[in-house]
């Protein structure tokens, strides 16, 4: 499966703008089988969602992720600000070929910068399955909480997907790779680039494998796309090879 990861400069509040430049940046890879964007791509990260925030069924982007999922046949995964039966959500959108969608609420939203007091966090841990590859779906401050993203041998590969600031992105390549480690699969972690009205951002964007290393990355600062192919036939084997997961200590979540 080719993954691609776009790491995009998003304009303030302007969805229309948002996609399009998107749309250029998926034209370029006519191949890709699962196209990731960033946090709130549409919109840039936005803790006040009154005006900004789409209806749950009446949303545009996503209307927009869904014909474009079905005229490339791709797959295409990513956040949006959702106003739901009056309360707003952090919503992980994906997005298959057919235009069915999963969703994922962001469960730990950010309370150091206010998304806890106009959000409700999400309640269910959620792993999808596309082309055999199990996908567990992550956004942004999720990546600072690894007991809840813990594989119970149950994924193969984890999407990030962030509004991570500059002043913080060492941290951010540092957990990307831990969670490869820690949990034997590969990280798929797609942040922007640009600014809004209150952080700047630099990317950071990289497809990390189970042994740690970087199998592609986006550089600093600038637009564009990660690629790598995801093999899940190499992962079993490694896992068979050093069973790290059968060896991990039992728990459940509450």
């Amino acid at each position: 499966m080719k993954v691609i990861l776009l790491q995009t400069d998003i304009v303030w509040a302007d969805p229309g703008r948002n996609v399009r430049r998107a749309e250029q940046l998926m034209d370029r890879h006519p191949d890709g089988d699962l196209f990731v964007l960033p946090e709130m791509f549409s919109t840039g990260f936005c803790t006040l969602p009154e005006g900004i925030a789409e209806p749950a069924a009446g949303s545009v982007t996503l209307a927009w992720m869904k014909r474009q999922a079905q005229e490339r046949q791709c797959t295409i995964a990513g956040s949006i600000a959702i106003e739901d039966e009056g309360r707003f959500f952090n919503r992980f959108h994906f997005v298959y070929p057919d235009g069915k969608t999963v969703c994922y609420d962001k469960r730990h939203l950010f309370t150091y910068g206010g998304e806890d007091r106009q959000y409700t966090p999400g309640t269910e841990r959620v792993v999808v399955d596309y082309r055999g590859v199990r996908i567990l779906l992550q956004i942004c401050y999720d990546l600072r909480f690894p007991v809840f993203a813990r594989n119970r041998n149950d994924y193969d590969m984890m999407v990030y997907i962030a509004s991570w600031p500059v002043a913080r992105i060492d941290a951010w390549k540092t957990l990307i790779r831990a969670r490869a480690l820690e949990n034997q699969c590969y990280v798929a972690a797609v942040n922007r680039i640009g600014s809004d009205p209150y952080c700047r951002y630099n990317g950071g964007t990289a497809l990390i494998d189970p042994y740690g290393r970087t199998l592609a990355a986006c550089p600093d600062d600038e637009e564009g796309a990660a690629i790598a192919e995801i093999n899940v036939q190499a992962l079993a084997a490694f896992r068979k090879k050093f069973p790290v997961l059968d060896d991990a200590d039992m728990f459940t979540l509450d």
